[in-house]
This record gives structure tokens, C-alpha cells and sequence, in this order.
């Protein structure tokens, strides 16, 4: 089990179009929404789906 929560940073396999791959957990339940650190974007993704996507949790 991953273990991430609130505010934490976390890296994912794939980066994002503006050049980064890190991301700041924003909200966590059945979906995970994360915000890019580089450009402020939201992504919100499927508990499943990102636990297949991350790569790496870089602080809790």
C-alpha cells in the first residue's frame, strides 16, 4: 500500500506538457486530485488509476 495524503509530493511516471512530473496531492477519496507544481494545473484521477501512474512519493 502507498501511503500519501494531504499535501503530500509525489512523482509520476509520465510528465506533465509543461515539463514536470511532480505534483502536490490536493484531495484524496475514491478519486486523487493532483496539482502540478510547476504550473498550478488540476488533474483528478480514479484511486486505481493513479496508484498505477505514481512513481514515487517524494514527502509526506
Amino acid at each position: 500500500m502507498k501511503e500519501y495524503k494531504l499535501g503530500s509530493i509525489v512523482t509520476m511516471k509520465k510528465n506533465h506538457p509543461c515539463g514536470t512530473n511532480e505534483f502536490e496531492v490536493v484531495r484524496v477519496g475514491a478519486d486523487i486530485k493532483i496539482k502540478c507544481c510547476k504550473c498550478g494545473r488540476t488533474i483528478m484521477l480514479p484511486r486505481i488509476e493513479f496508484n498505477k501512474k505514481l512513481k514515487k512519493i517524494i514527502s509526506i
